[in-house]
This record gives structure tokens, C-alpha cells and sequence, in this order.
């Protein structure tokens, strides 16, 4: 139940060695932040896909004190305003490909004809070489069940990414030296023809100094799409640490012409992985860093940055920001929300849950949640949770614009018998009128408090 978080984790590692106790007493002033948009495990290797009125984001996992690539499972988070994101757990790990042995690396997401379908490279258990697999999915969320029963195609090479066409042609891209693509057949799950290698010249990608056998920028992590007619891949450059750059065509092979750099070199973690999508008529650039406590080159945490292309169509030049993007409308603190809905958080994990989805847990004094920008209106009576605590349970404050502020409602959570035995409390709410940020804090004594479903205000009437 407690194994996931890395700000719980990094609270004991940062009693050893001092300067994480640093970080961690001095994160409540980050509490405005938004990036990384994911507090509550490692996350890396961006995937968005804009669906229905949301984004989900597919990522992979590095486990908490990882001093290697140490993955076991992609996780799915998903938002509709682009600072509240919903945690939907891991719908598929190692173990869903019977044939693969280890290494949940980069993958990508895309749906076609009502079906979603999770492309990526693991560790073939035969032939100790890396594969790209396909799993598939009625939902978004998962769960997703591997397609083929073997690997889909395997040439030791890794991060796959699929774009389809205006002429519903789907093409496979991947690979870590070199660059390669194929032609997805309709269903998804097979191809025709060879693959087919994509040259790296230093006209289409760059050149690299000092490295004969790198002699282009291009070193990993395609993302291909296209806008107004023109064909883009962005990609990992150079090593180690890299930079995202970026290279444009007229068709979706090529022939590519090297454009620049998108995001220079920074952060503490020495990779990054771009993704790219438009959404409610704003652009967004995803990536990773290592700016979560403990974070670092095999710790990584994925953020988001809005942008605007030039007017010729040109990339800008993109830098990580704590701020990350605003926010697009407001949230609904009238409907019912889910716990692990969180726009920042400190201390919290996340877990699934009997009483259905995904709970909030590991919750102990002085943890809480900030949920961005929701609009009471008029203003709320009252406040309800859906709570469960093996033990005596504690406090829900609710504060509004800051941590430390005073509480406009305060719910006791009883011991409710097992930490999935499932009860909602209720308490009144005094002074919630307008758009406010709203953060949870948790009190109580020592050792996990309670866990916590669902949250949702009744309006004044």
C-alpha cells in the first residue's frame, strides 16, 4: 500500500543525507507550481493523446531510488484543463507481455476505430534483445491486453511512435542508434513490407561533434505528426546530457531537413522526451526533467509547457518552467471529483481501489492537495468525502489560495475498519465563494491516517 510515493520514500533517504530534508521542508513554497505535474511517483517518456474533451498522458515509471532504467509498468494520468490531472494507475506492466523479461521503457498511444493501442519496447525473454510490442484496449484507461502474443517487431532497437496520415496510412517509427519506420497495416497489429531505415544525414538532422559513429544530432525518442501540410519529427539529440531538436518534411518519410533546437539542455536529469499535441486550440510540449526531490537521471519527472509556433511555422525555443501551463477554465468543485485528482501534492500516494478506481493513500499528518482553480459560484454549504482508516482516522482541512491558510471546513474521519472499508463524512463549509485554489491538508497522529475516494461541495442554496 505504501510503496509508491516518492516524496514519502524520499523522506527517510532524506533523513540520511540531509540535503533532501532541505528540499523537502521548503516545498510548501513551490505550492503555486505545476511542474512536474506528477508528485506521487517517477514518471518519464511523455505520451499525450488528446481524446473526447481530455488529455491522457501515458507514461513510464522509474522506481523510487532507481540507479539504473529500473521500470516494471506504464501509468495513466488524464486532464481536462491541463493542471488538475486524474491518476488511473497502471493498466499494463511487464507482465502483460508473457515473452517479455524486463525494462518498461517509452512508449507511445494511439486510437483507431474505437480501440487504443500501447506500442512499446521491452526485453525479449527468448532472445535478450529489445522488441516493440503492441497491447490494446477498449479504453483509454486501460486495462490493456497484449495484441499479439509476441513481439510485434524486434531489431534490438527502442521508442516507438506511431502517426497516422490524413490518408489513414499508419506509420511505426523507432529506434535507438538509427531511425527506422514501417507501414501499419489497418488493423494496427501488423505491417507490410520490410522496415525500412530513415538516412541521418547532417542535412536532416544535425551534426554531432566528436563522435564518429553518432555523426547526427538524432539519438532517440521519435515523435512524428503533421501541421498545415508539413511533416515533423522531434526526437531526443545527441548524449549525454541531450537537448530535444526537431526536423521537418514534405511527406512522412522524408527526404528531412534539420530545423534546431525545440528545448535546450537543462534540468538534472541527463535524457528528455518530447511530446507533442494541440489541444483546445492551444499547443503543448511535454517532457521530462529531475526536479522532484530525489530526482535525477534515472528519477525523472514529466512536465508540460504551453507554446505558440512562429508565423513561418517554426518551433520556438522552449524552456522548463516550475509554472508550467495555465490552467483552461475552472474546475467544478459541484461535482463529484476524484481523490487522486491533484494539481500538487505533497506526501500523498496513490493505489487502487476496492471501492473502485483509484484512492488517495499513505496519508499522514501534515501530507495535503491542491486541486486548481475551482469556481464556487454563489458559494458551498457543505463538504463531503468518501473515506476509509484502519486506524483512528484524523482530519480533512479544507483551505483556500494557500497551504497554510485558515480552513473554511474541517471533516473528522473516523475509524472506519480497513483501509478499504469505504464511509462518507460530512462537514459545513463557511466562507467558499468565487474561484479559489483549494488545498486538503491532513491531520491527525502519527503513522498513516486514512485513505480518501472521492471529495465533492453541495452549493449554498
Amino acid at each position: 500500500m505504501k510503496s509508491l510515493a516518492i516524496l514519502k520514500s524520499s523522506r527517510s533517504l532524506a533523513c540520511l543525507v540531509g540535503l533532501l530534508c532541505v528540499l523537502m521542508l521548503v516545498q510548501p513554497a513551490t505550492a503555486k507550481a505545476d511542474n512536474p505535474i506528477v508528485q506521487t511517483i517517477y514518471t518519464a517518456d511523455p505520451a499525450p493523446l488528446v481524446h473526447d474533451g481530455r488529455v491522457y498522458l501515458y507514461t513510464g515509471h522509474d522506481e523510487d531510488g532507481s540507479t539504473e532504467f529500473t521500470m516494471k509498468d506504464w501509468r495513466v494520468f488524464s486532464s481536462s484543463d491541463m493542471v488538475n490531472w486524474t491518476d488511473h494507475g497502471s493498466p499494463m506492466s511487464i507482465e502483460t507481455f508473457s515473452w517479455a523479461s524486463d525494462d518498461a521503457w517509452a512508449g507511445h498511444v494511439v486510437e483507431r476505430n474505437g480501440k487504443f493501442y500501447w506500442y512499446v519496447p521491452v526485453t525479449n525473454g527468448a532472445t535478450g534483445r529489445m522488441a516493440i510490442g503492441v497491447a490494446v484496449s477498449d479504453s483509454p484507461t486501460g486495462p490493456f491486453e497484449d495484441a499479439l502474443g509476441h513481439p510485434l517487431v524486434e531489431n534490438g532497437e527502442i521508442d516507438p511512435n506511431v502517426f497516422i496520415d490524413d490518408d489513414g496510412q499508419a506509420y511505426l517509427y523507432w529506434g535507438n542508434p538509427n531511425l527506422w519506420y514501417l507501414k501499419l497495416n489497418e488493423d494496427m497489429i501488423s505491417f507490410s513490407g520490410d522496415p525500412t531505415q530513415i538516412p541521418l544525414t547532417p542535412e536532416g538532422f544535425g551534426s554531432r561533434e566528436g563522435n564518429p559513429d553518432r555523426p547526427t544530432l538524432y539519438e532517440e525518442g521519435p515523435w512524428v505528426y503533421k501541421r498545415d501540410g508539413l511533416y515533423y519529427i522531434v526526437y531526443a539529440a545527441e548524449c549525454c546530457s541531450e537537448h530535444i531538436a526537431y526536423s521537418t518534411a514534405p511527406g512522412p518519410t522524408g527526404p528531412w531537413t534539420y530545423r534546431g533546437t525545440v528545448m535546450p539542455t537543462q534540468g538534472t536529469s541527463f535524457t528528455n522526451h518530447a511530446g507533442v499535441i494541440d489541444f483546445q486550440g492551444n499547443s503543448y510540449f511535454f517532457y521530462h526533467n529531475g526536479a522532484l526531490p530525489g530526482g535525477g537521471g534515472f528519477t525523472r519527472s514529466v512536465a508540460v509547457e504551453k507554446f505558440a509556433y512562429n508565423p513561418d511555422g517554426t518551433f520556438p525555443t522552449i524552456t522548463m518552467t516550475e509554472e508550467g501551463a495555465p490552467q483552461l477554465g475552472t474546475l467544478d468543485p459541484y461535482a463529484q471529483q476524484e481523490g487522486e485528482t491533484i494539481a500538487w501534492g505533497s506526501g500523498v500516494e496513490t493505489e487502487p481501489s476496492g471501492d473502485g478506481g483509484i484512492n488517495v493513500g499513505s496519508i499522514e499528518n501534515g501530507d495535503w492537495i491542491k486541486v486548481k482553480g475551482a469556481d464556487f459560484g454563489a458559494g458551498a454549504s457543505s463538504f463531503s468525502a468518501r473515506v476509509a482508516s484502519e486506524t483512528s482516522g484524523g482530519q480533512i482541512e479544507v483551505r483556500l489560495d494557500s497551504v497554510d491558510g485558515p480552513p473554511v471546513a474541517t471533516c473528522d474521519v473516523p475509524g472506519t475498519g480497513g483501509w478499504q472499508t469505504w464511509e462518507t463524512v460530512s462537514c459545513p463549509v463557511s466562507g467558499a465563494t468565487d474561484t479559489h485554489d483549494v488545498y486538503f491538508t491532513y491531520t491527525g497522529g502519527s503513522g498513516s491516517l486514512f485513505n480518501v475516494n472521492w471529495w465533492q461541495f453541495s452549493a449554498t442554496s
